[in-house]
């Protein structure tokens, strides 16, 4: 007797697999395309011209820049911390800085103004001292910075685990003390892992909608960033609002093929 013949052979199996993969393809594809097709597209740049996207643009900029120096400032000694020491409660250290990932951002939103709002558990405190959060430009740093820095905080984790324990070694045998060597040795060592890292973080914080429309509001020219313009264009001015989007969906196109060609990068380098 033959091999007994398995079910549906190669090519049978593979175009099983091929018809779920091209209706989950076809499903995502569909909305982008959707939006490519509806926009106005000879009309963008006249649209993104407009006074009020020139300040949706300079409040998204201005705080994802000031974000991201943040998140790259205290979350690389942070992931450093965590990647290179054992010591009690590293893994509530480790929950809290992935929590925001697995929250819904609304949760995010009504946190911070819980914590920091005017009858917040940290807002009478600020209000005494002069300092006003909740809608304002410092609401919309500190929305995305809780939400973002997580992705880069992973990332340089991993990023600086992966360096070869020997090379850190060495360097302290040779006299480097602990700030020389993650100077000299770890930070470019993990320098594409970092990069990869503040990529995607970036990316989550141009998107960023829920827990800035909670903490922030939507004031144009103070607090309203891209995705919150999208939304007051909506049933408002939806040729604007289909502007903008195409103008998102190129930016996370790009973030994510610069992702793609670091990560490249990275693979070819460790060989």
């Amino acid at each position: 007797m033959g091999r007994p013949r398995r079910w549906g052979g190669e090519a049978g199996f593979t175009a099983f697999l091929a018809l779920f993969a091209g209706v989950t393809l076809t499903f995502l594809a569909i909305p982008v395309v959707a939006l490519l097709w509806e926009a106005p597209l000879g009309e963008i740049p006249s649209l993104l011209g407009d006074p009020q996207v020139r300040d949706i643009l300079v409040v998204t900029a201005k705080t994802n820049l000031i974000a991201n120096v943040l998140i790259l400032g205290f979350g690389t000694p942070t992931a450093y911390l965590l990647a290179t020491r054992e010591f009690r409660g590293r893994a509530l250290a480790i929950t809290l800085v992935e929590l925001p990932l697995v929250l819904p951002p609304a949760v995010a939103g009504i946190g911070l103004l819980a914590a920091f709002g005017a009858n917040g558990v940290l807002g009478s405190t600020l209000q005494d001292a002069g300092i006003m959060i909740p809608f304002t430009e410092w609401a919309v740093v500190m929305a995305i910075t809780f939400v973002a820095s997580p992705f880069y905080v992973r990332q340089a984790v991993t990023a600086f685990q992966s360096v070869d324990p020997l090379l850190p070694a060495a360097s302290r045998t040779l006299g480097a003390g602990p700030a020389r060597t993650f100077l000299r040795i770890f930070l470019p060592l993990a320098a594409s892992g970092l990069l990869a890292g503040w990529v995607l973080s970036f990316a989550r914080g141009v998107g960023e909608f829920g827990a800035t429309i909670m903490f922030a509001g939507n004031v144009q020219g103070v607090t309203q960033t891209l995705t919150l313009g999208i939304y007051e264009q909506l049933y408002g001015d939806f040729d604007l609002a289909l502007a903008i989007g195409v103008l998102l969906v190129i930016l996370s196109g790009t973030v994510l093929l610069s992702y793609k060609l670091i990560s490249s990068w990275r693979s070819s380098t460790s060989i």
